[in-house]
């Protein structure tokens, strides 16, 4: 069984920066595309970062310029830098997890096959 618990999340100021883990368990996270997605209360789901299993990155609009998205394939980890938040990155924030073991990156959330429970980033004003 794939689990996928997200950390990181809270409240900080306009300006700030968060750094998210997401820790993967089950499978084998070297065959694993992640991705960062988040959710605002009456929006839809969207890309923020992801990255394949060998490392390549893609990032949503929103985030060019401002995250990184990295993994540690020896603590099963997925990180997401976060710089210069605004209030309008305020939104839950969600790890996934696609069976891929390629160059290739993933944008679409409905392409991944597992997801964690979020964690909360507020950016306050």
């Amino acid at each position: 069984q794939v689990q996928l618990v997200e950390s990181g999340g809270g409240l900080v100021q306009a300006g700030g920066a968060l750094r998210l883990s997401c820790v993967v368990s089950g499978g084998t996270f070297n065959n694993y595309a992640m991705g960062w997605f988040r959710q605002a209360p009456g929006k839809q789901r969207e890309l923020v970062a992801c990255i394949s299993s060998l490392s390549s990155t893609n990032y949503g609009d929103s985030a060019k310029g401002r995250s990184t998205i990295s993994r540690d394939n020896v603590k099963n980890t997925v990180y997401l830098q976060m710089n210069s938040l605004k209030p309008e990155d305020t939104a839950a924030y969600y790890c996934a997890a696609r069976v891929s073991a390629t160059w290739r990156t993933w944008t679409d959330p409905r392409l991944y096959d597992y997801w964690g429970q979020g964690t909360q980033v507020t950016v306050s004003s």
